[in-house]
């Protein structure tokens, strides 16, 4: 027995969407953005000859990962078998889909992260809405996505988006807010103006704390775009949705590994270039 009467908690969602669904050239205009963006990152990766791709990423790999022998002959043989199981079309698009991610994450989530570090009372607001975003289970991402997008590529990329842009929020925030005051008053001293403290103090001191997070934010979006593959987003995490779907091991267990692959590839660049970062 309950002892209150029901919220209509539903019902308030579903009249938010539909007051929201008005802004149709808002939406459209976003899906054509994030489309815009997703053609260019195929078109160019797709230009680039199968051969110089997997000689040049280990390459890349080998000079930004602390030049280590082993990883490289890791990379340079983990992208030999994906082309070998017939994958690399379907991970070119799945690597469009996270770079697309990443790139709107780190456009809107630096400035975001800049603004809570100028304001107490934004990082008070900020905090737990980036709590919520982050606590929420990753499927939930993809009723609003579809809500406003319909299915396809764009709705994957919003839900990853969204899914994937707390840690460079709250790194960057970190990042600049860990700026010894000791530095802060030496700007203040030689007369800096705010932009002019904020772009060659703050942020350079801050760029190692800063990868960090855009590292997060590749692993989450990578990991968001395999489940968005639920509402028509293509690439591996499609081949390995429908091999759940047909009860193919084989095939699910292949697209796996190549989706493993390529996480440990971005994960290397990027904290290589963290390492890089922290040394100068």
């Amino acid at each position: 027995m309950k002892l209150f009467p029901s919220l209509p908690l539903a019902e308030w969602v579903e009249a938010l969407v539909d007051w929201l669904t008005n802004a149709d050239l808002l939406f459209e205009a976003i899906e054509m953005l994030i489309s815009f963006i997703l053609t260019a990152l195929q078109t160019v990766m797709e230009v680039v000859p199968i051969p110089v791709f997997i000689i040049g990423i280990p390459l890349l790999t080998f000079f930004f990962a602390g030049r280590k022998i082993g990883l490289t002959i890791f990379v340079f043989l983990g992208l030999f078998l994906i082309d070998n199981l017939g994958f690399w079309e379907d991970m070119l698009i799945m690597l469009s889909l996270v770079l697309a991610a990443t790139i709107i994450s780190v456009v809107v989530g630096i400035p975001l992260g800049i603004w809570m570090s100028k304001s107490n009372t934004v990082e008070m607001i900020m905090k737990p809405i980036l709590d919520f975003m982050q606590t929420l289970p990753q499927f939930v991402y993809l009723i609003p996505a579809v809500a406003f997008f319909g299915i396809g590529m764009e709705p994957g990329v919003i839900a990853s988006v969204i899914f994937g842009m707390p840690p460079t929020i709250r790194l960057t925030n970190l990042g600049i807010r860990e700026v010894s005051t000791e530095v802060i008053e030496a700007a203040d001293a030689f007369g800096s103006t705010p932009s002019q403290k904020l772009y060659k103090v703050q942020l350079p001191m801050a760029r190692t704390t800063i990868m960090a997070g855009v590292n997060q934010t590749i692993m989450l979006s990578l990991s968001m775009v395999v489940i968005a593959s639920m509402i028509g987003a293509d690439g591996l995490g499609d081949i390995v949705y429908a091999a759940v779907g047909r009860n193919d091991v084989g095939s699910g267990f292949e697209a796996g590994i190549a989706i493993v692959i390529v996480a440990i590839i971005l994960d290397r660049l990027t904290s290589g270039f963290q390492l890089k970062q922290k040394k100068k």
